[in-house]
């Protein structure tokens, strides 16, 4: 433990020497920059998705397509297809019938999800649901899209939606939006930075002495 210790002082002064030596300048861009990429890290941390939407339609039209937004951002689009419906497994029917299943990766939290169906031969329908998930598990959305009918309705348990939920949820995307700003205009301050100096940093240092041999007789 003592030899630990002496060597880690050593350690330090050298590596403060080393830091003091460094210009002024270089150590205000350095921190700037090691400031912007926590921000970075911060955003991607709470923006990352640990949960799953399972949708999973059951609708009657031969061609139609499908939009589904979570909080107001797109999150898929698509053509699902349908099949004739056939009676004891032969006979065919006026009657079409089809399933459609889709994996969507969210954050946890309280979601409003709003799916819209435009059919090929019918009117588009929308309607949207809210709904709890939790982290690191997934919850199933069932969509039963009809010519005259669009219900949503979720399967299975996920959670009861709380207000300190839906709380986490828009502070999180309040935190990230704010994150990105922030590193943004830091790094936007270095490439300014560096546009302006770097070329007089650049510059071959001949010229000044040349200068300085030219005086006055």
């Amino acid at each position: 433990m003592p030899q630990f210790s002496e060597k880690a002082g050593l350690l330090y002064q050298e590596l403060r020497t080393r830091i003091e030596q460094v210009p002024l300048t270089a150590r205000i861009v350095l921190g700037l920059f090691l400031v912007a990429a926590l921000f970075l890290a911060l955003h991607s941390a709470i923006t990352s998705k640990d949960a799953e939407l399972h949708l999973k339609v059951q609708h009657s039209f031969r061609d139609a397509q499908l939009s589904v937004w979570v909080d107001g951002e797109p999150a898929f689009s698509g053509k699902i297809v349908g099949s004739t419906r056939k009676k004891f497994g032969l006979i065919p029917t006026d009657s079409v019938q089809g399933s459609f299943s889709q994996i969507i990766a969210v954050r946890s939290g309280q979601h409003n999800v709003r799916v819209r169906i435009e059919p090929a031969d019918a009117t588009a329908q929308e309607d949207s649901i809210s709904g709890d998930i939790a982290p690191n598990t997934g919850r199933d959305l069932f969509v039963s899209a009809r010519r005259s009918s669009l219900a949503l309705s979720w399967q299975g348990t996920g959670g009861t939606p709380s207000e300190a939920s839906s709380s986490f949820a828009w502070l999180s995307r309040y935190a990230g939006s704010l994150f990105l700003t922030l590193a943004g205009s830091i790094m936007s301050a270095l490439a300014g930075y560096a546009i302006r100096e770097l070329p007089a940093r650049l510059r071959t240092p001949s010229a000044l002495p040349q200068k300085a041999e030219v005086r006055p007789e």
